[in-house]
């Protein structure tokens, strides 16, 4: 089994800095890519940033130069760096990532399962 936990989410003015964070744990032989995605409410969940194994990134345009995703492998952690927030930021965050689990590996599988964390509330008050 594999969790991920996320923390850091909260209240925050406009025009200020949040970091999110998001730890894997479990019966994890390596991950692939790791995501933050967000859900406002009303809409659909969208992809905020991801980033790969060797730490390629991508991200969503409307976060461009404000968000920086990063990742530590050694510690199965990523991490969301949100500065200028705006109020149209304002959703649950939720982490993603793609893991090739010990089971899978044991038995030569390839590919990954994906894992979700449980969302953190991020608010930004105008």
């Amino acid at each position: 089994q594999v969790q991920l936990v996320e923390s850091g989410g909260g209240l925050v003015q406009a025009g200020g800095s949040l970091r999110l964070s998001c730890a894997a744990s479990g019966s994890i032989f390596s991950i692939d890519a790791m995501a933050w995605y967000r859900q406002a409410p009303g809409k659909q969940r969208e992809l905020v940033a991801t980033i790969t194994n060797t730490g390629s990134t991508n991200y969503l345009d409307s976060v461009k130069g404000r968000f920086t995703i990063s990742r530590d492998n050694a510690k199965n952690t990523v991490y969301l760096q949100m500065n200028s927030l705006k109020p149209e930021d304002t959703a649950v965050y939720y982490c993603n990532a793609e893991v090739l689990t010990t089971a899978m590996a044991a038995i030569s599988i390839a590919g990954s399962l994906n894992y979700w964390g449980q969302g953190t509330q991020v608010t930004v008050s105008s």
